[in-house]
């Protein structure tokens, strides 16, 4: 006998800290999901707190707060005429205080949980067991682990009953965890909130994830994950249902709201079925009655939703962590200087995908050594584009301070950098845009850059793409529709503040850079490693040099979408007072 579940996976854009907002998000999808007939909806992870909280877990009255929100919603579900509904919802919850530095060993403490609300109340609960500690993650800094595997244990109105396991985001990555304790309780279906961050092709490795964990567990795997950005993480859904054989039965869009309705044949729940401890974790098995029928007509099939190639992936991703920075954060508009190179060109694009051209300022700079070229080539932009276009020339300004210091060489090309930051900064104080700065990765990994000068911004959206990935990323683009000039793709790139200036006079060939960098900065490798690899050694040293000299000016950039494995900021954190060196 089976029973057959019809299955809602959300995937939403939450707020951190919009416990209000996101409860509501939850009633409207939710109501959505009731309208498909379906018998359960789940929301990612950390849903009604956004995620991640960070040091907000250490406030008790966030975490009350949250606490409270999970019961209110839980009420105002059932008032909607939903309560026959079950919800799995993710939610900060805490069995203690919720204090920094918890022993981890503790029994009390912050937990990041998720509730199953049906016909008013909470009907069931799990608190996530793995807690990862790497890259972006520091969840053991924040939460105590549960040691509990949540079966709920569903009984149709027909008498018919499976076993569904909770879980949470990183439970899905390790194996011997929640999965292996799954098998043992032989439950039809694991059920796994996430909030995963973007990063570049993690879409080809979350597939064979699932797929591993559904041959572990022996049975079906709906994994759901949030959209949206926030701060310098991206989250880009991707959520899918894979049955125990591997097969992929469902999948939803990367980077946008969706609400995928599955039906499940799932096996009838085994009386014999086992509790207690069951290897790793003790199960509980939580029953719930409802009054759920078999869906009448076809099988709801969610469908598998088709991937994106590597540039559009990488574009939605920048797209998306500029707009939802900029919202919510209460911005309207975005102000940056357009000086017709590549970098201002891609970011400029970037805002207009975002947010549209009405709410994007380019400005034009020119000083003395400003080619007509890239004037030009900005105003062209300004064109393909239709944002709000301004030319301000600073050789006046610049003159000024001249009279005043007595400069050359390098101080005054950085003056140049400096005097366009304070416009740029005006306008913003002024007019009350939010200023982007354009600074790929591989200028900030190698210090390429003016501090208070063109690092000057409350965001940055290229801060974690290479100069290569610039360029394929501007190409990309233009197949879609042309918004970048060729001239800005093809010219040699220049910072244009002395005559003739080249960045191939200070740096090497981009293709050989951004290679040595994603060694060492996103591999970690060492010297010795690099020269192996086939990298010149003179260079190598040269450009090590170059990256650990830059860390102080790291840490004064504006933040960044992160679509890389490591990103600076979150992901790479070295100290800037450091004298080991690669030798």
């Amino acid at each position: 006998m089976t029973a057959t579940l019809r299955l809602a996976l959300a995937q939403v854009n939450p707020t951190v800290g919009d416990l209000a907002g996101n409860a509501a998000i939850v009633r409207e999808w939710s109501g959505r999901a009731a309208e498909a007939g379906a018998h359960i909806v789940a929301f990612p992870e950390m849903m009604l707190t956004g995620y991640p909280v960070e040091d907000l877990v250490f406030r008790q009255s966030f975490v009350e707060a949250s606490q409270q929100a999970l019961l209110k919603l839980a009420g105002d579900l059932a008032a909607d005429g939903l309560g026959e509904l079950a919800v799995i919802v993710g939610y900060l919850d805490a069995d203690g205080p919720a204090r920094l530095g918890a022993d981890s060993t503790s029994p009390v403490g912050p937990r990041d949980s998720l509730a199953l609300l049906h016909r008013g109340v909470v009907a069931a609960h799990y608190h996530k067991h793995h807690l990862p500690n790497y890259g972006v993650f520091d969840e053991d800094r924040y939460f105590v682990p549960g040691d509990t595997l949540t079966v709920v244990r569903a009984q149709w109105a027909d008498g018919s009953q499976a076993d569904v396991a909770l879980t949470i985001c990183e439970d899905i990555w390790q194996a011997g965890g929640p999965f292996a304790v799954a098998a043992s309780a032989r439950v039809g279906l694991v059920i796994n909130i996430n909030g995963s961050p973007y990063e570049r092709n993690k879409d080809d490795v979350r597939l064979p994830l699932v797929q591993r964990r559904a041959a572990e567990a022996g049975a079906t795997v709906a994994y759901v994950n949030m959209i949206g950005g926030q701060d310098e993480l991206t989250f880009d859904g991707d959520s899918m249902i894979v049955a125990a054989d591997g097969a992929l039965l469902a999948r939803g869009p990367q980077f946008h709201q969706a609400l995928l309705v599955h039906d499940l044949r799932l096996p009838e729940a085994d009386p014999d079925a086992p509790t207690g401890h069951l290897g790793a974790m003790r199960v509980a098995r939580v029953p719930l009655t409802t009054s759920w029928a078999v869906p009448e007509g076809p099988l709801a099939d969610a469908g598998v939703t088709d991937r994106l190639g590597d540039e559009a992936e990488v574009w939605n991703a920048l797209v998306m962590g500029l707009r939802d920075y900029v919202r919510k954060n209460g911005a309207k508009s975005v102000l940056l200087g357009l000086s017709g190179g590549i970098d201002s060109s891609v970011v400029a694009a970037i805002a207009v995908d975002a947010l549209g051209a009405e709410h994007v300022v380019g400005v034009s700079m020119p000083s003395g050594h400003s080619s007509q070229h890239s004037r030009d080539d900005a105003a062209d932009m300004a064109r393909l584009t239709g944002l709000d276009y301004r030319v301000e020339p600073i050789q006046h300004m610049v003159d000024a301070f001249l009279s005043n210091l007595n400069l050359s060489g390098l101080a005054v090309e950085n003056l140049q950098a400096r005097v366009r930051a304070v416009i740029l900064m005006a306008l913003s104080n002024q007019e009350g845009h939010l200023v982007l700065t354009t600074g790929n990765k591989s200028e900030l990994a190698v210090g390429y850059s003016t501090l208070y000068g063109d690092s000057v911004g409350a965001f940055n959206p290229l801060k974690d793409v290479p100069k290569t990935l610039v360029w394929k990323l501007a190409h990309w683009r233009n197949t879609v529709g042309e918004v970048i000039p060729e001239n800005s793709i093809t010219k040699p790139p220049s910072a244009e503040l002395r005559p003739g200036q080249l960045d191939t006079d200070s740096l090497p060939p981009y293709d050989q850079l951004d290679a040595i960098l994603a060694g060492y900065v996103d591999g970690d490798q060492g010297r010795d490693e690099l020269v192996a690899d086939g990298h010149d050694p003179a260079l190598v040293d040269r450009i090590l040099r170059l990256v650990d000299g830059a860390e102080y000016k790291r840490r004064q950039s504006a933040p960044g979408t992160k679509i890389s494995f490591k990103a600076f900021g979150r992901d790479r954190r070295l100290p800037i007072t450091n004298r080991w060196r690669e030798s």
